[in-house]
């Protein structure tokens, strides 16, 4: 399971840069959400992968060792974080494109 995430975190990090350095504002915009998805399954990843056990580690009553809720709580706080980031990212591109005519990252349009 741990290989998967990795390589699905890989992909998903090398396809966030690769649009990242694209000319059009959309696609770095697409590319910053690939990045932060990552970073989230990152952090999800380091509190542990485990499927089928409770969160309750050790067996025991009373004294069992319980799961870290850290990383759940950092993830869900980085999607709501994210989804605020790409509607003002939305907005600030309509307002460009708007205001240019283009939305190539440097204002200008495409030289043919």
């Amino acid at each position: 399971m741990e290989i998967i995430l990795s390589i699905a975190i890989g992909v998903m990090t090398s396809c966030g840069v690769w649009l990242i350095l694209r000319p059009r504002t959309y696609q770095v915009i697409i590319g910053l959400s690939l990045l932060s998805y990552a970073v989230n399954l990152f952090i999800f990843g380091v509190g542990g992968v485990k499927t089928n056990v409770p969160p309750i580690l050790s067996e025991g009553g009373v004294d069992g060792v319980l799961a870290d809720p850290v990383p759940q709580a950092l993830v869900l706080t980085a999607i709501v974080i994210g989804f605020a980031t790409t509607a003002l990212f939305l907005v600030v591109l309509l307002a460009s494109r708007g205001l240019t005519g283009t939305d190539h990252v440097d204002g200008r349009g495409d030289k043919r």
